[in-house]
């Protein structure tokens, strides 16, 4: 991957990350703190699609915004469309990660004209995400407030959590797996690396903040758009994810059997949807130029 700098619309540093492969143009919005390791199908300049992305405000070598308040579901949206104007896409296929897939449309709200399709992975416009599920029929304050703990919790239980799953990636990356050494074997070591990494404290305030409720209700989809749900997400509900789906005029719903991290658990999947999403952005846009 080359690695670059662009610069947030308040002046921010952002590290960017760009497989500079020839094909269509996509833009990662990873979950919070999560790397580029984690679509290992991208990798590669042959991997026939243009995959850019960033990491966030204050982690893995972006900085922290000055002022620190600046860490919003907005913010973020911002980010991605700096990334955009960076490498030079007008438009793109975004693929949004859990809590990135708010940042995705958030971004297709404001600008839809520079978003040929969204991949939902984990995540659906206006779904609740929860780092503690709760039972059917909670109250929307006592949900909130347990949910609002529970991330704040991160800043104790992420660290001894990160560092015993690094200990694991390393033990990982020193065997020799040979010729069926899958892809999900390396991205699931790399993401619990870069996690091992992260100042906690901070990584819990970017979780507090872009798990809040967006500040404007997501607009209609007016592109295609696919649903990707694990068969046992701890982290939203796969019904919830279901529902918005068959919403969106040009929705498509997948569940796969996996928790909140299909991408590193089932790349092979995820990346058929992508392509099979990127397809269909391109039939919608061919149908509405008349061609």
């Amino acid at each position: 991957m080359r690695e670059d700098v662009a610069r947030g619309r308040d002046g921010t540093s952002l590290r960017l990350w760009d497989n500079e492969a020839r094909g269509p143009a996509v833009v990662i919005s990873n979950g919070i703190g999560a790397s580029h390791g984690s679509w290992p199908l991208l990798a590669t300049p042959t991997c026939g699609i243009r995959a850019v992305g960033w990491h966030h405000r204050g982690l893995a070598g972006s900085e922290r915004p000055a002022d620190e308040r600046r860490i919003r579901l907005e913010d973020h949206a911002d980010d991605l469309e700096a990334v955009m104007d960076e490498v030079g896409f007008e438009r793109a296929v975004l693929v949004g990660w859990s809590l990135g897939v708010g940042i995705a449309f958030e971004v297709a709200r404001r600008a839809p004209e520079r978003v040929a399709g969204i991949l939902a992975v984990g995540g659906a416009p206006g779904a609740p995400f929860q780092l503690l599920r709760v039972p059917p029929g909670t109250p929307p304050a006592a949900r909130e407030q347990l949910g609002r703990t529970s991330a704040w919790m991160l800043r104790w239980v992420g660290p001894p959590v990160a560092a015993a799953g690094s200990v694991w990636s390393s033990s990982v990356s020193s065997v020799d797996l040979g010729a069926g050494h899958h892809p999900a074997s390396g991205a699931l070591a790399d993401t619990i690396r870069t996690f091992a990494g992260h100042d906690w404290e901070w990584f819990s305030r970017l979780v507090l903040e872009a798990s809040r409720p967006p500040a404007h209700e997501p607009v209609p989809a007016v592109f295609p758009v696919t649903v990707v749900a694990g068969s046992f997400d701890a982290f939203v509900d796969p019904l919830s994810l279901r529902r918005r789906a068959e919403a969106i005029p040009a929705g498509r719903f997948v569940v796969l059997p996996g928790s909140h991290f299909l991408p590193v658990q089932q790349p092979d999947a995820v990346h058929a949807e992508l392509v099979e999403l990127i397809n269909r952005a391109v039939d919608a846009t061919d149908a509405a130029s008349g061609s």
